[in-house]
């Protein structure tokens, strides 16, 4: 007994069950997670270690090496990169795409990197953080005017614990508030006076700012703790300090002998900018499995709920957000894939009939709700990825229903009752139709199964398609044959007035019958056009991954090396300035920049997968610039490029839309490495002037920088010693006069405050001024100038040193004008490479990264697996055919479609992409379908109907040319919104099935027979 037949007499039960799998969908498809793409593993690690005033080189020697070499030991790091800057060394550390549980590995390292701690310098602390792939899908800025940055951290901290409470909330962050110092500023001479030392002040602080407990006492029956005060809880305290001089006799106020207040650190290491006015930011994650629209909901009825609360000037901006761009671009799929639908009905309708339509239409509303229900149940989420899985299988997934109607037609019209042509057609298809499937499912699953970051974004299509049609062929087996023998009405006497359909398979059966006698025409035909095909694909444009579409522009500034925080912060507020006046949004403008905010000294907060914050140093800063639309994208890009280069001709601006997941931050990077930075140097300087000459390149620059320089202080320690000075107290003297040394903490409430001790006017001074400087003996205070015990020299050096597996690597970096491609501008220069390289000498190399290395893993990745997709299918063929001749037939049909996608994508200019590859293997599924359905046909024709061979073929091709021109048109047609409406990233996609599946189709049509009738030698 087989499906269709239980169904058939228990059809109360399959349309009770499916009515209740339908409600289930339907209920479950509100609260599914929603995305804009699908997640995937940021599988890096960073480790950050400090060593205050070691010159760079002396950080790569003594902590990044060392670091390196044990974290190399562990099998699963793919590959280390380090940066060793003044006082600095950040190790990070990628994993292999392959490693999918990441904590295990995350804390091997941290053991690996504890063992090295001891062979560091002492205090170094290695600082492992492994959650720098987190993403803050909501920012929210906080600003007060008026307030001062201490008053504005309370608002953001009282509100963090709001926003925490929301259940979809996973973590909330505050960054830019200002470390708060109490400041100690003091004269050198009045000390002196005094006979006071900086040391004499540190330790009076220390006895007198304790919290040690007191013991206990006993009163009757009870056990009182005592508890001793002496902790400063007031900066009114720290001034009333008393301090002797004059030995010990004399006691003296320290706020009457120093100048004491409440600050913030000097100068500042960061600083947040909304739309301008200074204040915080709050970064919120979503939780696993959250959805990130009811988020963006519960977290504005949180903010309006304070609004309430806080007085007029405190305000909360959106300065970031996932929720809304997710919640458009759902939509906007949806109402693609609901156009889609309505499509692919009036294609049923059109050339079924309206009863037969509906049988066939019925199937795609009950396929798509159980889908829903089945990728709810296993976690998958609603994203473009999934949603544009849904919208390619919905031309295929007709295709059970469509060759399953049909046949049950054709039996009836034979004479057959309605329930035995039913189940007789399913007895005849229930196999073909499911090998068909699994064959299409099988060339998704090498992209499932891809061990790199857009294997997992796109291993979600494998997922979403096999569930569609796994699902459309167990309904076209119970609920098609079901409604079918209800609803169709068949004639058994056929019509004197011939179809359309009947009109063209009777044009159809003539050029089948002519390529049938002079088979090798056709052959020599397509093989000519394949040949000319793969020479035109060398004019189609390379995109690996197209940048988002999403309404938002970010801009990396980096000024020269060395500049400091005030002169980058003057730059951004001159760059805000411009924004404002030229390119936001007011009562004349309605297009352009709705808000901003800017981030110097840092990074944002991650606000998307696609967004690697740059380093945090006082000469860099980051602009997060939202637009009304991405219409107008390209000119703010323009208007800001053109505005920095003419306003500030030393900064390096890099001005761009958000990079897709996937996608690498610079489009051509061109990666040295060896060992002596001068020849280094050199190279890169040459490759900068060669990469800079293609035409499309912009922005060359290497990720070194200028040399900077430092002042060496040059100890004669003679004359030292003779001063009565050690190298302890000249460190110390220069950090306290230049500074400021920290000597205690205030504690006020939940807060911890450093008291810093400095010298008056403690700014960085003029450096003809710095060797009249004062050195104090930190025990007797006897003070010495400077330049008696050591000489000032300038010392240029490399600002920072970057090293990739453990050799010094410097990269060149270009952006690719609008018009060009990366690929483009590295065909150009790649052979001048190559031939470079042999003139570098041995230990120097280089290698491509950027777009080219990304896509080279990707679709490599992709390859690696695709023997076994192909095995897959091979191994289907041959189990439904018994035959490997007929086997070879259907896989020869698959580069048909590579000629309709090259020619598709030329006439549309578009151009081809990763997806525009994922779209070429979905193409093959189809191909495979159309070929096994009509191999199936000559089969059933010779063996039931006892035809000729000859006649079986063409028989059968006219059985099948209507099934299979419905799915080529179902297809097609359906995706014709996702090419118009899917953006950049599908629109290759869309249009190479759509290309190649017409012109796939037409030829399949005649180029199967021909090959059967070659390769079984049947006679014309």
């Amino acid at each position: 007994m087989n499906p269709t037949e239980i169904a058939i007499r228990n059809k109360t039960l399959v349309f009770s069950i499916l009515v209740i799998l339908i409600g289930f969908g339907v209920s479950v498809f509100n609260n599914m997670p929603r995305d804009d793409m699908p997640p995937f593993l940021i599988r890096y690690l960073t480790i950050v270690s400090t060593f205050p005033g070691a010159s760079p080189q002396r950080m790569e020697m003594l902590v990044s090496d060392k670091i390196e070499k044990v974290i190399q030991e562990i099998p699963e790091v793919d590959y280390i990169t380090s940066e060793s800057r003044t006082g600095v060394s950040v190790v990070n550390v990628a994993l292999k795409d392959g490693v999918k549980e990441l904590q295990p590995v995350f804390d091997r390292i941290r053991r690996k990197v504890e063992q090295v701690q001891p062979e560091l310098p002492q205090g170094v602390v290695p600082m492992v953080d492994d959650e720098i792939g987190d993403v803050f899908g909501l920012i929210i800025g906080v600003v007060a005017e008026g307030y001062s940055y201490a008053e504005i951290k309370e608002i953001a901290d009282d509100v963090r614990d709001g926003l925490i409470k929301i259940p979809n909330s996973a973590k909330v962050e505050i960054s830019g508030d200002q470390e708060e110092r109490v400041w100690i500023d003091f004269n050198d001479a009045k000390l002196a006076e005094l006979g006071l030392t900086r040391q004499k002040l540190q330790q009076t602080l220390a006895a007198q700012n304790i919290i040690f407990p007191g013991g206990n006492v006993e009163v009757g029956p009870e056990r009182i703790i005592l508890e001793p005060t002496g902790n400063f809880e007031t900066v009114e305290d720290i001034r009333k300090t008393l301090i002797p001089v004059e030995g010990g006799q004399e006691l003296v106020y320290l706020g009457d002998v120093t100048r004491i207040y409440r600050g913030y650190i000097d100068p500042p290491t960061s600083l947040v900018k909304i739309n301008g006015q200074k204040g915080l930011v709050l970064a919120i994650s979503l939780k696993e499995g959250g959805n990130i629209i009811q988020l963006g909901q519960q977290v504005d009825e949180k903010l309006n709920e304070y609004r309430r609360i806080y007085p007029i000037g405190v305000d909360f901006i959106r300065v970031a957000y996932q929720d809304t761009v997710v919640d458009k671009s759902v939509k906007d799929f949806v109402n693609n894939l609901f156009q889609s639908v309505v499509v692919v009905m009036i294609v049923m309708f059109v050339f079924l009939g309206l009863r037969t339509g509906l049988v066939v239409v019925s199937l795609i509303p009950c396929t798509m709700i159980v889908t829903l229900l089945v990728m709810s149940l296993i976690g998958t989420g609603l994203n473009k990825v999934t949603l544009a899985s849904l919208i390619i299988a919905l031309g295929m997934l007709v295709d059970n229903a469509i060759v399953m109607s049909e046949s049950i037609m054709v039996k009836m019209a034979k004479g057959e009752e309605a329930v035995p042509a039913a189940i007789s057609a399913s007895r005849e298809l229930m196999v073909p139709l499911l090998v068909a499937t699994l064959t299409t499912s099988a060339a998704f699953l090498s992209f499932f199964l891809a061990e790199s970051i857009m294997g997992e974004i796109m291993g979600n299509l494998f997922v979403v398609v096999s569930i569609a049609l796994l699902s459309s062929w167990l309904l076209a087996l119970t609920v098609v044959p079901i409604l079918a023998v209800t609803f169709l009405r068949v004639r058994t006497e056929q019509s004197d007035k011939p179809s359309v359909f009947d009109r063209f398979n009777d044009v159809y059966a003539g050029w089948l019958v002519f390529f049938l006698k002079k088979p090798w025409l056709l052959i020599a035909g397509i093989v000519v056009l394949f040949v000319v095909s793969l020479k035109l694909a060398g004019f189609v444009p390379f995109i690996f991954v197209p940048e988002s579409d999403r309404p938002l522009i970010t801009a990396n500034i980096e000024l020269p090396i060395g500049t400091s925080i005030e002169s980058t912060t003057a730059a951004v507020d001159a760059i805000e300035a411009f924004v404002r006046e030229h390119l936001a949004t007011n009562d004349e403008r309605t297009e352009g920049v709705s808000s901003w905010s800017s981030y110097i000294g840092q990074g944002a907060p991650k606000y998307d997968l696609g967004y690697n914050p740059p380093e945090t140093a006082p000469y860099s800063a980051h602009i997060l610039l939202n637009t009304t639309s991405d219409s107008i994208n390209q000119q703010v890009i323009d208007g800001l490029e053109d505005f920095c280069l003419d306003r500030f001709p030393e900064m390096s601006a890099t001005i761009s839309r958000l990079q897709q997941g996937g996608g690498s931050a610079q489009p051509i990077a061109i990666r040295v490495s060896g060992k002596q930075m001068d020849k280094l140097q050199n190279i890169i300087e040459q490759i900068k002037g060669n990469v800079a000459a293609v035409p499309g390149s912009k922005n060359v620059q290497d990720d070194w920088g200028l040399r900077s320089k430092k002042l060496l202080v040059k100890v004669d320690q003679a004359k030292a010693q003779l001063a009565g000075i050690t190298s302890q107290d000249i460190a110390t003297s220069l950090q306290t006069l230049l500074g400021g040394m920290e000597v205690e903490r205030f504690r006020e409430e939940d807060k911890s405050i450093p008291i810093v001790i400095r010298r008056e006017s403690s700014e960085t001074p003029e450096i003809d001024r710095l060797e009249t400087m004062n050195l104090y003996n930190q025990q007797t205070g006897q003070s010495v100038p400077l330049k008696q015990v050591a000489d000032i020299q300038v010392k240029w050096e490399a600002s920072k040193i970057l090293r990739r597996d453990q050799y010094r690597t410097m990269t060149v970096l270009s952006e690719v004008e609008t018009g060009y491609t990366a690929a483009g501008v590295l065909g150009q220069i790649r052979p001048w490479l190559d031939a470079q390289q042999k003139e570098w000498g041995a230990g120097y190399w280089f290698e491509l990264g950027g777009d080219a290395e990304m896509s080279e893993k990707s679709i490599g990745a992709v390859f690696n697996y695709l023997p076994m997709s192909f095995m897959i299918v091979v191994l289907l063929l041959i189990g439904q055919f018994n035959s490997l001749r007929k086997s070879i037939i259907v896989l020869l049909t698959i580069p048909l479609g590579v000629i309709g996608v090259i020619v598709g994508l030329l006439i549309t200019r578009s151009f081809f992409s990763f997806n525009g590859f994922l779209g070429i293997i979905s193409l093959s599924g189809i191909v495979i379908n159309n070929g096994i359905v009509l191999l199936d046909r000559i089969k059933i024709e010779m063996e039931e109907f006892q035809r000729p061979e000859g006649e079986a073929i063409v028989a059968a091709a006219k059985q099948r040319f209507r099934p299979i021109l419905l799915t080529t048109a179902t297809t097609s047609l359906g995706l014709i919104p996702l090419w118009m409406g899917g953006g950049e990233m599908w629109q290759p996609m869309a249009i190479g099935i759509i290309f190649g599946l017409l012109f796939a189709t037409v030829i399949t049509l005649i180029f199967v027979p021909v090959l059967y009738r070659l390769m079984f030698r049947v006679r014309f």
